[in-house]
C-alpha cells in the first residue's frame, strides 16, 4: 500500500467539492539521492521510471486522471486545454487554463512561485509557473486572460501562490532591482537592501501577489512557505547551486475539477 502524499493547500479558498488542488512536498515519492523523494520533473537526469511512479502517486493523491504540463520557459505563453487529447501535449508554455474535469493542471517548480486560480462557479481552473521572469511578463495575467475566455469571472477567481523561495534568502544584484523598477515601477517595495554591497533582497511571492491584487482578484492567498530554507520539505535550484550540486528535484502542484 502506498504512503499518504503530504501536501499543502490554501485551505478553504475553493470549496472542496469542486476544486482539489495540492501544493505537494519532495515527501513521499521513491526517488533517492538528490531526488529524494518525490521528485515530478521529467528534465532532471533522475531515473524516468522514478519520476514516472511518482506523478502516478500524485494523481492517485487528487483523484485525476492525467496531469496536464507544459515545457516551462520562463514567459507568458498559455496552453488552454479544451480537450483529453490536448491535455497530452507538452507545449512551450508557463500557464495552462482548463474547464475539462479530472484533468490535474501541474507546474514544477523549485524555488519559483506555483499559482493555482479558479472560478468555482463557473468551473474554470488555471495555472501559472511564476519565475521572477514570467511573472514580470505578466504570466498570471496571461493565466486569468484564458480563464475569461473560457468563461470565468474576474470577480469570482481566487487565486492561491504556493511555496517558492522567500525574501530573505532571494539576493539579487542593484542592475536586477533597475531593470525590475524599469519594467514595473510599482514593485520598488518588493526589493530591500541586502547585506552585501549593491546587492538587493527580492520578494518573489509579495510581488506575484500584489500584481494580483491589481487586476482585481477576489482573494490572493499566499502560503509563504520557503523553498530554500527548509530542505525537508522542498527542493530549491539555489540551494542546490550554492552547494555546487549538480542537479535538482522539482516538486509538483496541482489543481483540478472534480466530476459533477
Amino acid at each position: 500500500m502506498q504512503p499518504r502524499l503530504p501536501f499543502l493547500t490554501a485551505g478553504d479558498l475553493w470549496p472542496d467539492a469542486i476544486i482539489r488542488h495540492g501544493f505537494f512536498t519532495r515527501q513521499g515519492g521513491v526517488s533517492g539521492g538528490l531526488y529524494s523523494s518525490l521528485n515530478c520533473g521529467a528534465g532532471s537526469a533522475d531515473a524516468p521510471e522514478n519520476v514516472r511512479e511518482n506523478r502516478a502517486r500524485v494523481c492517485a493523491a487528487l483523484g485525476v486522471e492525467a496531469l496536464a504540463g507544459v515545457y516551462q520557459e520562463h514567459g507568458r505563453r498559455v496552453h488552454v486545454i479544451r480537450t483529453r487529447e490536448a491535455a497530452e501535449l507538452r507545449l512551450p508554455a508557463d500557464g495552462l487554463a482548463t474547464a475539462l474535469p479530472a484533468i490535474g493542471l501541474s507546474i514544477l517548480s523549485a524555488d519559483c512561485a506555483p499559482v493555482l486560480f479558479a472560478d468555482p462557479q463557473a468551473r474554470i481552473i488555471g495555472a501559472a509557473h511564476a519565475g521572477w521572469k514570467g511573472a514580470l511578463a505578466g504570466v498570471c495575467e496571461a493565466v486569468l486572460e484564458a480563464m475569461l475566455d473560457l468563461g470565468a469571472k474576474r470577480d469570482a477567481i481566487r487565486g492561491a501562490i504556493g511555496p517558492c523561495i522567500s525574501q530573505a534568502c532571494y539576493e539579487v544584484s542593484a542592475d536586477f532591482e533597475a531593470h525590475f523598477l524599469e519594467q514595473d515601477p510599482l514593485s520598488a517595495s518588493c526589493f530591500q537592501p541586502a547585506p552585501a554591497p549593491d546587492k538587493r533582497l527580492f520578494a518573489l511571492g509579495p510581488y506575484v501577489a500584489a500584481r494580483l491584487k491589481r487586476v482585481g482578484l477576489a482573494e490572493v492567498r499566499d502560503l509563504a512557505q520557503c523553498t530554500y530554507r527548509d530542505e525537508t520539505r522542498f527542493f530549491s535550484f539555489r540551494r542546490a547551486t550554492h552547494r555546487g550540486e549538480t542537479d535538482y528535484g522539482r516538486e509538483i502542484s496541482v489543481i483540478s475539477l472534480r466530476v459533477s
